[in-house]
């Protein structure tokens, strides 16, 4: 079962810069998401949600494709491809992926205009070393379905502060 996680930032470039450090940690398999989306709330009070897929844009490429195939079959490829286009990018947007879009947006209109949350859907993590590198990287938690001890350790995580590396202290003056 995935996890939903939402985390508020002052910033949209705050939340980017986090989603990317979890893009990383996913690389070297120490998460696993399903979904990782910013919604920021604009200054005329909407919220815009900056989406890595975008299903509609993705259901035109793969139908064109597949109405250019058709199409070649019947010789009129171009038909096919617009016709495949069409009504690939229609089911595109009907579809829905990972966080529900509608339950972002509503949660993103309670932020203050200019910050943004962090939502992710985390399919499994090694929790140690994920809430490790993201001590200090700040944030508010929103909404989790977190139980409450992981709940509260992404929350002390969040705000502690990060690790200085210790330094060897200074040698005595001769």
């Amino acid at each position: 079962m995935s996890d939903l996680i939402a985390i508020v930032y002052p910033t949209e470039a705050k939340a980017e810069e986090v989603r990317k450090r979890l893009f990383e940690l996913q690389n070297e398999y120490l998460i696993e998401l399903s979904d990782a989306v910013i919604a920021v709330k604009q200054e005329s009070g909407d919220v815009k949600l900056n989406q890595l897929f975008n299903p509609t844009a993705a259901g035109a490429v793969s139908g064109s494709f597949w109405g250019l195939l058709v199409g070649m079959i019947f010789l009129m490829p171009v038909v096919g491809a617009a016709v495949g286009a069409a009504s690939g990018a229609l089911g595109g947007a009907l579809s829905d992926f990972g966080i529900n879009d509608k339950f972002m947006k509503d949660l993103g209109s309670s932020l203050q205009p200019g910050n943004a949350a962090l939502f992710v859907l985390v399919r499994k993590m090694t929790a140690d070393k994920v809430l490790e590198d993201l001590k200090g990287s700040g944030g508010t938690v929103l909404k989790t379905s977190l139980d409450h001890t992981k709940e509260q350790a992404l929350r002390d995580a969040l705000a502690a502060t990060q690790s200085q590396p210790v330094s060897a202290p200074d040698a005595p003056a001769a």
